[in-house]
């Protein structure tokens, strides 16, 4: 991992996340750029109407985060990154996860940003119990 490049904040969480606590997390004077992700419940999926939303978390999340976390800051110029993800009930607009990464330039930032997201949902032991508007129920994540 680059020496300057240590994960700040990285978390799974039972209470409202804070974006302002993500940013305040990663931000750095030597870092240009700020890169910032905020997934949200929506009202819909697949042409559904989405009721809410309940996340659980695997015992071994945290640690699968924090890999993920760690392969991110090897790949780029990164100064501090933050990954935050909520489990338990959560209703439509709720934030459900929050990553930051602050590099030496938005396009490092950007990058580096996409490439922990997209970990974090590929790797990280999360798994998604979705409620539909008419009562049904789909597990997601969970193949």
């Amino acid at each position: 991992m680059n020496r300057t490049a240590v994960p700040q904040l990285l978390a799974i969480r039972d209470t409202p996340l804070s974006v302002d606590e993500c940013v305040d997390a990663v931000r750095r004077p030597d870092a240009g750029g700020l890169a910032i992700f905020i997934g949200m419940v929506r009202d819909h999926d697949h042409a559904r109407a989405v009721h809410e939303l309940e996340y659980s978390a695997h015992p071994a999340a945290h640690a699968q985060l924090v890999e993920v976390a760690e392969a991110v800051a090897a790949a780029y110029p990164v100064r501090a990154l933050a990954a935050v993800h909520r489990v338990g009930l959560l209703s439509v607009g709720d934030i459900a996860v929050v990553v930051a990464v602050s590099c030496p330039h938005r396009g490092e930032a950007f990058e580096a940003a996409r490439l922990l997201i997209d970990s974090l949902k590929e790797r990280v032991p999360i798994w998604k119990r979705q409620v539909y508007a008419d009562g049904e129920v789909e597990w997601v994540g969970c193949g």
